[in-house]
């Protein structure tokens, strides 16, 4: 499912970086105003994400979609056909790269976050997977495009947008407790939950005592994680979110443990997915 398409600008300036000046090599060749036509594929199975930025690149360079892209969030079979240009040879070369690449990072992304999400559910049905806003910086709305349509969510996408009460804060609280920083809170954003990131279950538990909405328990094991949700009391059920090194290989463990939140970083770090292209020419009849 596609949650929305990158802006004009955003994919002009990825256009304009990688040709400022056009493409020389079709230039001294003179090629450019002979027609073509370009196709992406996947080479290998994958998630797209990014298909519907390759055609519009296309389209702002005066490329014609033969047909409506592949949908972000699609999983397709390697050798499947994505997205089919055609033009002048000229705008074919300066969309091919830029397009390409783009496809291929978030790909990545999003094959590797529909992997985490996959793991998890086998472990428990109801899980959410949240990724987090380590992304590369500058990155973030595609990031987030290619986290969305992989069926996760944003974790954090600003420091504006949530209340996540770091070790790094709590430094500067002093002998405040932990229950009168939770009251300041809710009277200063009172719409927001309350997460606070823990290390260790007596500092899980405190803070649950204390009202915390979400415990965000930091590179914990999974069998830790189950002796937390066994140790709440029934009068303190806050959610449980899994972060630190949370990948498809343990996932499913956490999950299990009963995590109903699963946080990562691990898709930026994803292979990006190769995609597959051909150029081919059209000769005139």
């Amino acid at each position: 499912m596609n949650p929305y398409l990158l802006p004009d600008a955003y994919l002009e300036s990825l256009l304009q970086d990688d040709a400022p000046c056009g493409d020389a090599t079709s230039f001294a060749l003179g090629i450019g105003d002979l027609r073509g036509e370009m196709i992406f594929r996947a080479r290998y199975d994958m998630v797209v994400c990014g298909s519907e930025e390759a055609q519009r690149m296309g389209a702002l360079r005066g490329l014609h979609a033969v047909a409506p892209c592949v949908a972000s969030g699609t999983a397709l079979a390697a050798g499947a056909e994505i997205l089919r240009l055609e033009g002048d040879a000229a705008a074919l070369h300066q969309v091919w790269k830029t397009a390409q690449t783009l496809m291929e990072y978030l790909s990545g992304i999003a094959s590797s976050t529909a992997e985490i999400l996959a793991a998890a559910r086998r472990g428990n049905a109801a899980v959410g997977l949240v990724c987090t806003r380590k992304h590369f910086p500058g990155t973030k709305a595609a990031a987030m495009k290619a986290v969305l349509c992989a069926g996760a969510t944003p974790h954090r996408l600003s420091l504006s947008e949530t209340l996540l009460v770091f070790p790094e804060h709590r430094a500067f609280l002093g002998e405040e407790s932990p229950a009168a920083s939770i009251a300041r809170m809710r009277q200063r954003w009172p719409e927001r939950a309350v997460v606070v990131e823990v290390a260790s279950a007596e500092d899980a538990l405190r803070w649950a005592e204390a009202g915390a909405d979400i415990l965000q328990l930091e590179k914990l094991t999974p069998e830790a994680l189950a002796e937390i949700r066994q140790r709440l009391p029934a009068t303190h059920r806050a959610r449980l979110a899994a972060a630190g090194g949370v990948n498809a290989g343990n996932a499913e463990a956490y999950a299990r443990a009963g995590a109903e939140i699963l946080v990562s970083s691990a898709p930026y770090f994803a292979k990006p997915r190769d995609v597959a292209v051909t150029l081919i020419p059209r000769l005139a009849s």
